[in-house]
């Protein structure tokens, strides 16, 4: 098993062959075929919301798999749209409803809602992404945190955008080497300290949100190797990339070396 920051880099050196390779699993391609077929026949929130298939592989898309069920909710976001402020989605503090219903803006669009390329090919990119995240997770639940927040960093603006996402939260406080007990401070407190710690527009050049990314891989590293000691073993899968050691001693140094070596701000 590699690091965390070794798959990451591995991922990330040519994003575009390993979406490639997703999206060619037999059961991604099944699904995304039957999507782009069949996405454009739909002309209601009622013939959406109707066909389980093409409206999971949408929700999956947008990150909101573990909301397949709340139909009611879904609906409400979708018939109010994005309009203006005070519409449902825009009042939620998750900006994935935002996002959904935007993609599928019948609320603008009516019954041309689902012909746009947002609706189309752009949710199928989000879904063949979701589903690379989603595995990654399945191995390495920080390589997944890592992939997210690459895909994120440059839609943040300010600090409670990040305060905002658990897992930006996650790759944070991580990456800034700060508790999770953090959060358990006033919402106010908690951006003043992020906006302080980290230069926000930095996230828009990503070549600085690919040093901010693998400093947090080998914080999530170490922190891996911390709890394996701690549970008795004296081995780190980071240790594969950092040098091959294998001794407590050696894992300890040369973690230390590779964080001296991402710099925030550098």
């Amino acid at each position: 098993m590699l690091s965390t920051i070794a798959d990451y880099t591995r991922i990330t050196k040519d994003m575009g062959k390993s979406l490639t390779l997703v999206a060619k699993q037999p059961d991604v391609s099944r699904e995304t075929d039957y999507f782009l077929a069949n996405i454009g026949k739909v002309k209601s929130i009622d013939d959406f919301l109707k066909d389980y298939r093409l409206y999971s592989y949408a929700m999956k898309a947008y990150g909101l798999s573990d909301m397949i069920y709340a139909k009611a909710f879904i609906r409400k976001v979708l018939t109010e749209g994005v309009a203006t402020t005070n519409t449902f989605a825009n009042k939620l503090s998750d900006t994935r409803y935002r996002e959904f219903a935007t993609a599928f803006n019948f609320a603008a669009l009516g019954s041309n809602a689902t012909q746009t390329t947002q609706a189309t090919t752009g949710t199928a990119t989000q879904y063949v992404t979701q589903t690379m995240e989603q595995n990654a997770g399945d191995q390495n639940e920080g390589l997944r945190l890592a992939l997210y927040f690459t895909r994120k960093a440059s839609s943040i603006k300010n600090a409670y955008q990040i305060l905002a996402d658990k897992a930006l939260t996650q790759v944070a406080q991580t990456a800034l080497g700060l508790s999770a007990t953090v959060s358990s401070a006033d919402i106010d407190s908690q951006a003043a300290m992020l906006t302080k710690m980290i230069k926000l527009t930095d996230f828009q050049d990503p070549a600085k949100v690919t040093k901010f990314v693998q400093r947090f891989a080998a914080m999530w590293d170490a922190s891996q190797a911390s709890s394996d000691i701690s549970n008795g073993s004296s081995t780190n899968p980071a240790l594969i990339l950092i040098g091959g050691a294998s001794t407590t001693a050696s894992m300890d140094t040369d973690i230390l070396s590779k964080l001296q070596s991402i710099r925030l701000g550098k």
